[in-house]
């Protein structure tokens, strides 16, 4: 009797930290061939102007895609940034032509690379929160994700230039 007890607390335990943030799990969508893999944010500073979002998408089609744009009701309006290096320094730009998700692979949108970049917060969502978002690609079309809001990603990503942030 007290091992199934135990087994049955064991288990609980572990379907409890499954919902946990910063555990691992998957909430996935999918649109035409390509596959969305975890979108996530982390959780913001009070006063930040910008809030990141970020997730894997593979492409699963004989034929590229490329995301091109997007909304969120959590921001004034959501934006596609690339980075680079630069003498030490990541510096953000915007990604005029959107981001190509070459057909059979895979394109991580992360801290300190391609990302997407909420512009303007009207709400912080706090970490364990979930927030939706509808993403753009130029052949897939549209559809609406959900971001779940975790603890920052493990490895810090380079400091970033946000001087090309700017209201309309």
């Amino acid at each position: 009797m007290k091992h199934k007890i135990i087994k049955a607390l064991a288990f609980a335990a572990v379907v409890t930290a499954a919902g946990l943030p910063g555990i691992s799990a998957a909430h996935d969508f999918k649109v035409g061939d390509l596959e969305l893999k975890h979108p996530w944010s982390a959780k913001a500073p009070p006063v930040a102007p910008v809030l990141g979002g970020y997730l894997t998408i593979v492409n699963t089609g004989s034929e590229p895609d490329r995301l091109v744009g997007g909304s969120t009701p959590v921001a004034e309006r959501l934006e596609l940034h690339e980075s680079s290096l630069v003498d030490g320094v990541a510096r953000m730009r915007p990604a005029r032509g959107g981001i190509e998700i070459p057909a059979g692979e895979s394109l991580n949108l992360q801290p300190g690379g391609a990302h997407i970049m909420l512009v303007n917060p009207k709400q912080r969502p706090a970490e364990g929160e979930k927030f939706t978002a509808t993403l753009q690609f130029e052949k897939a079309g549209q559809v609406e994700v959900e971001f779940v809001v975790q603890a920052k990603a493990s490895t810090p990503a380079p400091a970033e230039d946000h001087t090309g942030h700017s209201k309309p």
